[in-house]
């Protein structure tokens, strides 16, 4: 046993003070939910990580956790690389995709933090800083907002100092979601760019129409407007819309990526942490889009993300919620649309224990 050994592992649950129902062009959601894993090592180092779990599987994603327990249970948090390796020999009858993919991402993360944390290195730090800041978005537009709703959220971000907001389309009615986007577009003035993301909402009729529809209003880039296998409506949608398109979060690996690049059909790469399952992958697949001169412009993780762009030549910016703010001891600090990374040890934040609950066995 080495002083990195874990001799603890512990799931908690938590939700955001700011959960509502919300709702995109294939999801309602009705609660803004997480898991966190805990590790703890053997020198007493306790390291966290976080997924975006939502209401959604319940029972499949807290059983993957249990299942992972006993190959994290003596791992060393200084070799993560190695944990993944046994996680992917025990996970191969049932797949690498799905569940059990998030588990292993979920551990690897808090691995890393523990790890950083030993060592007493804030984690940009520690992957080799190539920036000082990261441009940060709004992200929500949400398709169940009112109007109302919709430019208040709009114009919040633009009164912080942000100089970008993305909202939800793929709605029924591509009238609604040109009228939605006018309304945004009118309410941030032209300084600040507007992006769209359907969430896979479109069919390729659908989504030409409303990205050629969009056009003058200076839409920045297009995010999922069809369903993520789709490479040739992909390349067939990039070749005609004239706006750019970014995808990648619901990918476990790069296979996608590398079919898209070889069809010519993306602009902007977009992993997902939890998905494509660890630090590693993570960095992997930025390194094969700097390769093929793609920017990346990962999902969600924020408090993650920025670290995570700061150590990479091609980061282009990072999605922003505010949904884990109240729950964590350091916010993330933004100033005029520029997130900085933490430079506390790891990570550099940890969860309230006022708001964690134990996650029932």
């Amino acid at each position: 046993m080495t002083n990195t050994t874990i001799r603890e592992l512990r799931f908690f649950e938590a939700t955001s003070t700011l959960s509502r129902p919300i709702a995109d062009a294939t999801h309602q959601i009705s609660a803004i939910e997480f898991i966190v894993a805990e590790v703890v090592l053997a020198n007493g180092v306790r390291g966290q990580g976080y997924l975006l779990a939502f209401p959604y599987s319940r029972a499949a994603i807290r059983g993957a956790l249990r299942d992972i327990e006993p190959l994290v249970l003596g791992a060393d948090a200084a070799a993560p690389g190695a944990f993944i390796a046994q996680a992917e020999r025990e996970h191969e009858y049932f797949g690498h995709e799905g569940v059990q993919r998030w588990a292993v991402g979920l551990i690897n993360i808090a691995m890393w933090d523990a790890w950083a944390r030993t060592l007493g290195a804030p984690m940009h730090r520690l992957l080799g800083q190539t920036r000082a800041s990261v441009p940060v978005y709004g992200s929500g537009g949400w398709l169940s907002y009112g109007d109302d709703e919709l430019l208040d959220e709009v114009r919040g971000y633009v009164g912080r100092g942000f100089d970008a907001v993305k909202i939800k389309v793929g709605s029924p009615d591509v009238q609604r979601d040109l009228e939605r986007l006018r309304r945004v577009r009118e309410a941030v003035g032209p300084r600040v760019r507007v992006m769209m993301d359907a969430n896979q909402g479109c069919d390729l009729a659908g989504a030409l129409a409303l990205a050629r529809a969009a056009l003058p209003l200076g839409i920045t880039w297009f995010e999922e407007p069809l369903h993520h296998h789709d490479v040739a409506g992909y390349a067939t949608l990039r070749r005609q819309c004239g706006i750019s398109l970014a995808m990648g979060e619901r990918e476990y690996d790069t296979r996608t990526l590398q079919a898209l690049i070889a069809a010519d059909g993306i602009d902007l790469w977009q992993p997902d942490l939890l998905r494509i399952g660890s630090v590693e992958a993570w960095r992997a697949s930025a390194a094969l889009a700097q390769a093929h001169h793609l920017p990346v412009l990962p999902h969600y993780y924020r408090d993650y993300d920025v670290p995570l762009l700061c150590s990479i030549p091609n980061g282009l910016a990072a999605e922003s919620f505010d949904w884990i703010d109240a729950l964590i001891d350091q916010p993330l600090t933004i100033h005029h649309g520029q997130a900085l990374p933490r430079e506390g040890a790891g990570w550099g934040f940890r969860f309230l224990e006022a708001h964690l609950k134990e996650m029932a066995p």
